[in-house]
């Protein structure tokens, strides 16, 4: 069972990059990740560290308190 808020992070992830017009590729590059990364975090595979979520949040060029609004 994926958790609530794995799902609600990765949706709000994907809200962002969306909204930037940032393919996961794009994304991934900006945040120095793998590819495949981003997609399991948005489909709420993976249980991200505070590390990577701050990684993500700065090629979204938002806080970090912005990333977890609504979680």
């Amino acid at each position: 069972m994926v958790s609530k808020t794995l799902r609600k992070f990765g949706d709000r992830v994907r809200e962002e990059r969306l909204k930037r017009s940032l393919s996961q590729e794009q994304l991934a590059a900006k945040a120095g990740v793998h590819r495949t990364y981003i997609g399991m975090i948005e489909r709420a595979e993976k249980n991200i560290t505070l590390e990577n979520i701050q990684k993500i949040a700065g090629a979204l060029n938002i806080k970090l308190s912005e990333i977890f609004r609504d979680i």
